[in-house]
């Protein structure tokens, strides 16, 4: 047994078949101690309480090309020349389902931000528009050349369509005249990706020859770059703003994938008084073949993957680290999607199977500071434990600050106004404020997993305490940040019960306020 933490060394490296299987046969030869036969337990079972596989769709006849969310609904589409609609309470296909009207393989489809409608494109050289409620076709766009289309997109506000073709066109239709708007062309390849900004003021496309374009919704073309040498395959650009830190600029970030295996993060600033800034950030590796497909989930902290070595990738956007590999697809992955109103991605393959993952939500990520620790947990935490969670709050230009002042866990807690003004002199009223209320954040969150929180005092939308409620439409309260957020994003559904909202007024709920607060003070005093 000399040779033991050698091969204790080469085990921890070894992928996880190999490790169940080898840690399974020293077991059985007794010579493993209790606790080395339970960190690799824990090892292999760690992230499989992250990402759950909770169902399989197997119902294309051939690849599946794509996959996409509404709120209530997963449509996926195939080289067969259909779509599948399928419902997310129990998986099941709609009854209209498959939509048939494509004479040829369907390379996309895309819900409108209401939900009420889906568009598919495929070789046959046709948008179609389909009404989700009854699967009607709500009419036929045909592609001016004629061109295979590759991809489509709604804007965030319904007004238009993107369809993007083979020959590199790219066409917006408005969509209250079902007619084409304007009309454009990449300056090589064929368009294959596309993705609008949150604010739908530009959007994004990729082509196969590796330009990333930048277009107004006047279809003006504003910027190009080089991304990927042999070609782009995808791109998506998160629903969440990021600052710079630095001077206060508020950006886009955009992930592309491409051919040459790697997934690249971009920053886009976007300003009428500085025009469009593109920022190379980063390259995510992992992948061994070509990335076929990324996309970011709702709240933009993670970002998933799909390549032809048949793996999916989940990275954690702030770090780029690495949270998850799925392998459980066959053929290629070519398509990975999260759904934007509950913890589930789906991911599509040439296998023919489209794979539904749910994710616990409560579990920590890779990289990030937990945060969900007790009180004496966060007390104990080191300088580089507040350094992460100065990262993952967007305050990583504090850190060094932070470290040159021994800033612990501790310290972390007793931070005042009075202390980030005199000690740390920290100047700026905007970022003391903001600092002051991220602490208190934590406070709050310490005081959450000690004890329950009563239901009512949750909003709805992120599942935390409130600190500042309002009263919706629909005669629900939620956090008033998190609401205008989901109506700035051009949902006008209710979030509770996904029926329009009549009126997009807030009303705050002062007492809800004063319940919560009355109620903040008791934890704090018997805490």
């Amino acid at each position: 047994m000399k040779n033991m933490p050698l091969q204790m060394n080469l085990l921890f490296f070894s992928w996880r078949m190999c490790l169940l299987k080898v840690v399974c046969l020293i077991y059985e030869i007794g010579e493993i101690s209790l606790t080395v036969k339970l960190f690799f337990q824990i090892f292999l079972l760690k992230v499989d309480k992250m990402a759950t596989l909770i169902h399989t769709l197997a119902d294309h006849s051939n690849d599946v090309n794509y996959c996409a969310f509404s709120s209530s609904c997963l449509a996926t589409c195939s080289l067969d020349k259909t779509i599948r609609v399928y419902s997310l309470n129990n998986f099941t296909e709609l009854p209209y389902s498959p939509l048939k009207g494509h004479t040829y393989a369907v390379h996309c489809c895309c819900f409108s931000p209401s939900g009420h409608v889906l568009a598919s494109c495929s070789t046959d050289g046709t948008t179609v528009v389909w009404d989700t409620r009854d699967g009607r076709m709500l009419a036929v766009l045909e592609q001016p050349s004629g061109s295979p289309v590759r991809v489509c997109r709604f804007s965030p506000e319904s007004t238009y369509l993107v369809s993007g073709a083979a020959d590199g066109s790219v066409v917006l239709w408005n969509m209250q005249s079902l007619k084409l708007y304007r009309s454009g062309n990449v300056k090589d390849g064929s368009l294959v990706a596309c993705a609008f900004s949150p604010n739908g003021n530009f959007f994004v496309t990729g082509s196969s020859c590796g330009d990333l374009t930048i277009w107004d919704d006047k279809m003006r073309c504003l910027y190009n770059e080089k991304a990927h040498d042999l070609g782009v395959t995808c791109c998506d650009i998160s629903s969440q703003l990021i600052s710079d830190g630095e001077h206060g600029f508020r950006y886009f970030q955009m992930a592309s994938c491409g051919q040459d295996n790697q997934i690249k993060l971009w920053l886009i600033l976007f300003a009428d008084f500085l025009g469009v800034e593109l920022k190379y950030k980063c390259t995510l590796t992992g992948h061994s073949a070509p990335v076929l497909a990324c996309a970011f989930s709702y709240d933009g902290q993670m970002l998933v993957s799909g390549s032809v070595d048949k793996c999916v990738i989940i990275y954690e956007t702030s770090t780029g680290n690495t949270l998850h590999t799925l392998s459980q697809h066959t053929r290629y992955v070519t398509t990975c999607a999260f759904a934007p109103c509950s913890p589930l991605l789906a991911t599509g393959s040439m296998d023919k199977t489209v794979n539904i993952w749910q994710f616990d939500l409560k579990q920590p990520r890779a990289g990030n500071t937990v945060e969900n620790e007790s009180k004496v947990a966060v007390e104990d935490w080191s300088e580089d434990d507040v350094s992460a969670w100065l990262c993952a709050q967007d305050l990583a230009d504090f850190v060094g600050l932070f470290k040159m002042n021994n800033i612990d866990g501790k310290e972390l807690l007793n931070l005042t106004k009075e202390s980030l003004t005199n000690e740390l002199k920290i100047d700026s009223l905007g970022l003391r404020s903001k600092v002051l209320q991220k602490i208190e954040e934590l406070r709050m969150k310490m005081i959450s997993v000690s004890v329950t929180i009563p239901d009512e005092f949750l909003c709805p939308i992120t599942r935390e305490l409130m600190k500042d409620p309002v009263i919706a439409a629909d005669g629900y309260s939620y956090e008033k940040e998190a609401m205008e957020n989901w109506i700035r994003n051009k949902r006008q559904s209710s979030p509770m019960t996904n029926l329009p909202l009549h009126s997009l007024m807030l009303t705050p709920n002062r007492t809800l306020k004063m319940a919560i607060s009355r109620w903040l003070e008791i934890q704090q005093k018997y805490s």
